[in-house]
């Protein structure tokens, strides 16, 4: 069966939906690191991926945070509702980690006082900036009301996350989260879209400190596969 493919990114593809409003997202196994400089290809990543991102956008919804996740399709692939996404990657940290450790002279693996959600602008080609609220009402991104919306759901999502990664023995560092603009007849509503997954969450064992996430493809650490396999074990959605 011959699709239309709509999009390519670096971890998915989106095909047409077979109804009007859908797309069919394909979770791919390439890997990539420091805005695409770094490639590989993980056997095995997409279908974890696909499982993972299933089992929290259904935990999700359940808690009430509205989604476009329909359902699971295949293996590789679920059906989701289409969404106008907006430019922004919103990342929530309650832990030290990353480009922010670099950028403020943090030690990585210090506690955050708060959770702290920061903005970027989705942009491969300018590295995805940092951006705050002023540029995102200037350049007309989202409006204020949005930004409401996006926040209080970012927020509520790390609760709910965080909670479900302790019960597994895991410490949600920090994660991205990307929402779209479903529009239903009249009605327009922000919803939490793309996925989640080690791809786009930092998840370490709170025992041993073992990071089980992208970072082990970024540094070089090894074990990629082994550390996604055992996050969806822990989350028993493989077997």
């Amino acid at each position: 069966m011959s699709r239309r493919k709509l999009y390519e990114g670096k971890a998915k593809i989106i095909y047409e939906g077979p109804e009007p409003g859908t797309v069919i997202q394909h979770f791919k196994d390439d890997a990539t690191a420091f805005n695409a400089q770094k490639k590989d290809v993980i056997e095995g990543k997409g279908v974890i991926n696909n499982r993972i991102s299933e089992f929290l956008m259904l935990r999700l919804g359940e808690m009430k945070v509205p989604t476009h996740f329909i359902k699971a399709l295949n293996m590789r692939e679920q059906l989701v509702k289409a969404v106008e996404i907006i430019p922004l990657e919103v990342i929530i940290r309650n832990v030290a980690a990353g480009s922010i450790c670099k950028r403020l002279g943090l030690e990585e693996g210090q506690s955050l006082p708060r959770p702290l959600i920061e903005y970027c602008y989705k942009n491969d080609a300018l590295g995805d900036p940092l951006v705050g609220e002023e540029h995102i009402f200037a350049f007309e991104w989202a409006t204020p009301q949005e930004m409401d919306e996006i926040y209080s759901m970012a927020m509520r999502c790390n609760d709910i996350l965080s909670g479900i990664f302790a019960g597994i023995g895991l410490k949600l560092i920090d994660f991205k989260l990307e929402f779209g603009r479903l529009y239903e007849g009249d009605e327009m509503r922000v919803v939490l879209a793309d996925e989640i997954s080690p791809d786009s969450c930092r998840l370490w064992d709170r025992e041993t400190q073992k990071r089980l996430d992208k970072d082990r493809f970024r540094h070089d650490m090894g074990e990629v596969a082994e550390s996604y396999q055992e996050v969806a074990r822990r989350l028993s959605v493989l077997p």
